[in-house]
């Protein structure tokens, strides 16, 4: 066929109007039912964890969905941090390919009062404040969600304000300045629920500092030698490459790596107890997981610097998590050694807690396809996905029939038989 209808319909993914994004995705699913367009090859991959323009990431809901498609996964998961704005339009554009999906959130909640305050877990920017998420999120439950994160919006944004001061002080010896109503609002969808994130400060920033200095090696001078910010291996060689078409992104790993500690306002307002967000989570049928990020020593992304965190104390994180109502610990088998993640897998079994994995997406770069699953010893975390799918069904059917419900709990008391029903129940839903 001639390649440049298709190109216009997957330009359009990224429409600004939901509507028309989503329009597109039906012409591109009409050119393969009339197969014009094959089928991608598909194997057994899932991708439980990707972002979209309603927190930070090069995609929206509907082309996050056409990505994960194109690139062969046989399901897909939305992950946009303090925003649910954009599940149900992932949901639909699933449903156009065929595609199981589910619905998820990261935000951060505060261990303040529990054994772990005062501790470094899965947030490098902050101590007692730390990463959750909900996983498999009834689509009954979203509108009340959306209300929930509306404050913690308002809050972050007001806080947001406060850090690109500091941020401009940082740049003013560049005269360069970034106005956080015309450069950095425009780049995010607040203005439909979407969160604006310290992501969302720093790829501003990157767009002032490209069109201050270009491309190359003034840039990369200026990152040295005014804000002391160290530019090696990978990224030096992307930041010195004019040509490079991912060149933003790339400066924001920089940034987001390096940059962060000399203007962050710690988080307060919009950072609510563990127990609230616990009780909430129970209450709507959603899975409370927790996200183990573990000692790192160099980032995957390149946008985290070596750093401990909760690898010296995982059997109090354990206890609390377990004392605080989790259900689940998420993990990334591609971010972590075997010896970490050996030790993470016995735990959660030990403690019985539903594991579950996705490979973080937010940036061009990144593969939607996570190869480090593939090991026979990951075999788990494809059952997990298909577990994950057939309780957001049932539980968007029937609030009391999640695979944490008491009723269900009572007719299946042990994880991996619950797990077995949740599958099978996706599975056949998913070839009706």
């Amino acid at each position: 066929m001639n390649q440049e209808p298709l190109d216009r319909l997957i330009e359009q993914l990224n429409a600004p109007i939901k509507a028309q994004r989503l329009e597109a995705l039906r012409g591109i699913r009409r050119l393969v039912d009339q197969g014009v367009i094959p089928q991608p090859v598909r194997g057994v991959d899932v991708n439980n964890h990707i972002h979209s323009i309603y927190s930070f990431s090069p995609y929206s809901p509907t082309k996050a969905v056409f990505r994960s498609w194109e690139s062969g996964l046989t399901t897909t998961g939305i992950m946009d941090h303090d925003s649910v704005s954009g599940a149900e339009e992932f949901v639909q554009a699933g449903l156009i390919l065929g595609m199981p999906t589910t619905v998820g959130a990261e935000l951060r909640v505060s261990f303040a009062g529990t054994r772990l305050e005062g501790r470094r877990m899965n947030n490098p920017d902050q101590l007692t404040v730390t990463y959750i998420a909900l996983h498999g999120i009834p689509h009954t439950a979203i509108p009340e969600l959306v209300k929930f994160f509306a404050p913690i919006s308002k809050a972050r944004g007001v806080r947001n304000r406060a850090m690109l001061v500091r941020i401009n002080a940082l740049l003013n010896k560049a005269g360069v300045v970034v106005d956080y109503d015309k450069d950095v609002l425009p780049i995010s969808m607040s203005h439909e629920g979407g969160s604006v994130t310290e992501r969302h400060l720093l790829f501003a920033v990157a767009k002032k500092l490209t069109a201050r200095f270009g491309r190359g090696a003034d840039l990369v001078a200026f990152l040295e030698q005014s804000l002391n910010l160290p530019v090696t291996g990978k990224a030096r060689e992307y930041l010195l490459d004019a040509a490079n078409e991912n060149y933003e992104y790339d400066l924001l790993n920089v940034l987001k790596g390096n940059m962060v500690e000399q203007f962050y306002i710690p988080a307060t307002d919009e950072i609510p107890p563990v127990s609230e967000v616990s009780l909430l989570a129970a209450r709507l049928g959603i899975v409370f997981a927790y996200p183990y990020l573990g000692d790192i020593a160099e980032s995957v992304t390149g946008d985290k610097k070596a750093q401990l965190f909760e690898d010296t104390f995982l059997d109090e994180v354990f206890d609390t998590i377990l004392d605080e109502g989790f259900k689940a610990v998420t993990y990334m088998p591609s971010r972590n050694t075997p010896t970490q993640l050996e030790r993470l897998r016995t735990l959660c079994e030990q403690y019985e807690f539903f594991q579950i994995s996705g490979e973080d997406i937010n940036q061009p770069r990144q593969k939607f396809i996570c190869e480090a699953m593939r090991k026979p010893e990951f075999s788990n975390l494809y059952d997990a996905a298909w577990a994950l799918i057939g309780h957001e069904l049932s539980a968007t059917d029937d609030a009391a029939r999640g695979l944490f419900s008491p009723n269900i709990v009572a007719q299946y008391p042990k994880l991996p038989e619950r797990m077995a029903y949740f599958k099978d129940y996706a599975l056949k839903r998913a070839a009706a």
